[in-house]
């Protein structure tokens, strides 16, 4: 296990709001000893007195049942340094030591191929590992260079692309309950699965990422990375083990399947949009084009939709929706499994049965099946719901990703041609929709979203 991390862009909202709680998290499991080392590196001109003053107040904030004497340790102990994360002699005295170093790139992707080439001339201890938080990189060109400039510094199996999606419990049990139940694998194909929906929805708004999100957007924060992975584990084959080499090849297999899309298959089957001015919840929220370091000039979508086919034996015929948007007006974050209905209702029945629904819910955590069965009147039907809550994820999703980045486990990162695939997918739809193929929609925020989203 490395016992040396250094995060990069230490005072931005990654490591705010996730990366320290998760640290907080390990050290109270016991993951964590006396030993390790934390050091955070930012360009923001602080003593490492007011770093940990802000590191203090942020796990008070995002961490608040982890013990007093936990949250004093991660911040206790912790080393700031005042860095250009792309200048090499500044990296260079960071890395230097005994023993490898874990390097967490908590920074915006365009800073990713300068931090690299930094990181190559620092000369790291063998063993070190790189970690890259998503998007990675902006497009596929710029994936594929970002790609040849790490496999010039360490091999591949210490790069840690991280996608926290992945480690999420209910994105796994999409996985598990398809492996550990006999039920489920046999009927998960096109023969019964008329779609499945991979879904995003949150009412919040930019919270303060506009300097990231408005050169982003919807597709590229989300779809790009979090629900293409989430496709990959609904529609990948079984693989012969969870070991990185297996699963992640297997999870390959499904992004080369995905159908490429032509201009016409843009217009028809994807759509984009921002929100209006509006009101989500008791709050009051102005248009996106309005919100505060947002240039309306770059027509950044807030929503995204696209739909996908796969080409292979098990998916021809089924539907993929990839679905996520800002300021709806309620947050609904889940996969839903849709099965096709049955072929025949016997004699007596004057009504059809509602498709049965599979669906894992992301955040909260949950999962249900909406299945058919004899109403109150023996001749009418009516739907029937079971549903469970997963018991607590002992660490949460960074925890869970930070762990297996100490301990050298890459099966939940993402592999550098897995990176490249993703991109391959949506070029397509990058390319038409800068071309103004497809409209940039709108609608009020605290409302559904675009015309005609189904919301359930």
């Amino acid at each position: 296990m490395i016992d040396r991390l250094l995060i990069l862009g230490a005072t931005g909202d990654l490591n705010a709001r996730y990366l320290l709680p998760a640290l907080a998290a390990l050290r109270t499991a016991g993951h964590l000893g006396d030993r390790f080392e934390l050091t955070y590196a930012d360009r923001q001109d602080w003593t490492g007195e007011e770093f940990r003053r802000w590191a203090s107040a942020q796990l008070d904030r995002h961490a608040p049942a982890e013990p007093g004497e936990t949250r004093k340790a991660i911040t206790g102990s912790a080393r700031y340094r005042q860095v250009d994360a792309t200048d090499a002699a500044d990296i260079a005295s960071l890395v230097a030591g005994d023993g490898p170093v874990a390097v967490y790139l908590a920074l915006p992707p365009a800073i990713f191929p300068g931090t690299v080439t930094a990181l190559g001339a620092a000369n790291l201890p063998p063993g070190s590992r790189i970690v890259l938080e998503k998007p990675f990189g902006e497009d596929l060109d710029s994936a594929v260079e970002l790609n040849r400039l790490l496999a010039g510094v360490v091999p591949e199996q210490a790069v840690f692309r991280v996608d926290h999606f992945l480690a999420m419990t209910t994105v796994q049990n999409v996985l598990g309950s398809r492996l550990a139940n006999r039920v489920l694998e046999p009927i998960w194909n096109s023969a019964h699965i008329a779609e499945v929906e991979i879904v995003w929805n949150e009412s919040l708004t930019l919270e303060g990422r506009a300097s990231y999100y408005d050169g982003a957007g919807a597709l590229k924060d989300m779809v790009q990375n979090h629900l293409l992975q989430v496709l990959c584990l609904v529609a990948m084959e079984p693989p012969l083990s969870l070991g990185e080499r297996d699963l992640r090849d297997r999870k390959i297999d499904v992004l080369r399947s995905v159908r490429p899309l032509a201009d016409d298959d843009v217009v028809r089957r994807t759509r984009r949009a921002r929100y209006l001015a509006g009101r989500v919840g008791d709050r009051d929220v102005p248009a996106y084009a309005e919100e505060e370091g947002v240039d309306p000039r770059r027509r950044t979508e807030t929503f995204a939709e696209v739909e996908l086919e796969l080409e292979s034996w098990r998916w021809s015929g089924t539907t993929f929706r990839l679905r996520t948007g800002k300021a709806l007006g309620h947050d609904r974050k889940e996969v839903a499994v849709r099965f096709r209905p049955v072929p025949y209702l016997p004699f007596g029945f004057d009504q059809e049965a509602a498709p049965n629904v599979l669906r894992f819910g992301l955040e909260p955590e949950s999962m249900s099946l909406t299945l058919t069965g004899i109403g109150a009147d023996a001749h009418s039907l009516a739907p029937l719901t079971l549903a469970a809550r997963p018991a607590p994820p002992g660490l949460p999703a960074y925890g869970r990703l930070l762990l297996d980045v100490l301990h050298g486990n890459a099966a939940l990162s993402i592999r550098g041609d897995e990176a490249e695939e993703a991109w391959r997918v949506l070029a397509p739809v990058m390319s038409a929709w800068s071309r103004d193929l497809v409209p940039l929609g709108e609608y009020p925020a605290g409302s559904d979203g675009p015309a005609s989203v189904r919301s359930n």
